[in-house]
């Protein structure tokens, strides 16, 4: 499958606002080292209810839906240079869903970088093992699309001004959107896992692997060592990999705190079965869907 190159024009922000988009993610799942303590931090720092909990798994989310799955065992942190997740985006799904998770983790003294990416505002934080996450506020409106410039992609704003896409966030204003400071309350339903940013060892052969599912191209920046693709809707960012930790960096061993899958919940039982049916790796089905690794062995369930 070829790649074509995204110099040849601006990508857009948005693919087609009134479509569905051709996949959701579900529960990411978290190999963890103390299942007490991220525990702790998922529901007192970030903001996520406990849904389930057992001594072998703890389930939080919103009151509908989990969105991160912790399990025990791991005996070290995070491992850097090795394939795996980089980060997991948790979408809150207004400004002032957005505002209190902000209030919450300056109020908690949690180190943070905020973030301003023109398409999203965004709250980068490690949990306890050093795994990324990022809360992303998605505001495509203010911005008219993507251009790669020399070796890396920028942003075009709305009003056709340049950004590099790594501004400081004005915390002062994203904070104006919160009602109350209460910050005692849970994330809202409607919060989702919406983008997962993963480590691999070969950039094509990871976006052609998601070009599959239906993924469209968003970037394709192989001198800036990443692609990014989109769901085909109001969001031109869902999958992104990235060989920032080596080209051929191994999966993260066993022991180690890192993901040890991700749900893809795809649109249509067609698309499935055509997913299904064109990939060359070996697949398991379980009673949560099936179970395959891309070529850098990140594992993920794929369902409807």
């Amino acid at each position: 499958m070829s790649l074509e190159s995204s110099t040849a024009g601006i990508v857009p922000a948005v693919t087609n606002p009134r479509a569905r988009e051709v996949a959701t993610f579900g529960a990411v799942h978290l190999e963890v080292t103390d299942l007490a303590r991220s525990t702790a931090f998922w529901q007192n720092i970030v903001g996520l209810s406990v849904r389930s909990e057992q001594p072998d798994e703890v389930q939080l989310g919103t009151s509908t839906d989990t969105l991160v799955t912790l399990h025990p065992g791991a005996e070290t942190g995070f491992l850097s240079r090795h394939s795996g997740l980089y980060h997991l985006a948790i979408h809150p799904p207004t400004a002032a869903d957005f505002a209190r998770i902000l209030l919450r983790l300056i109020r908690s003294g949690w180190q943070i970088s905020p973030t301003d990416h023109i398409m999203s505002k965004a709250i980068y934080l490690l949990d306890p093992d050093s795994i990324t996450i990022e809360i992303t506020l998605e505001t495509p409106e203010r911005m008219r699309g993507f251009v790669i410039d020399g070796d890396a992609p920028h942003i075009i704003r709305a009003d056709g001004t340049i950004s590099n896409g790594r501004e400081p966030l004005d915390v002062r204003k994203a904070l104006q959107a919160l009602p109350d400071d209460d910050t005692s309350l849970p994330v809202p339903v409607g919060t989702k896992i919406g983008h997962i940013h993963l480590y691999v060892g070969d950039l094509t052969a990871a976006y052609t692997f998601y070009k599959t599912f239906g993924f469209n191209q968003a970037v394709w920046a192989p001198r800036y060592h990443m692609g990014d693709l989109g769901g085909g809707g109001l969001f031109n960012h869902r999958i992104a990999v990235n060989t920032w930790q080596g080209e051929n960096a191994p999966q993260s061993p066993a022991g180690t705190a890192r993901m040890r899958n991700y749900t893809l919940r795809l649109d249509t039982p067609k698309r499935l079965d055509h997913v299904l049916g064109v990939l060359p790796h070996d697949i398991t089905e379980t009673k949560d869907g099936f179970l395959l690794n891309d070529p850098s062995q990140n594992t993920l369930i794929l369902s409807t």
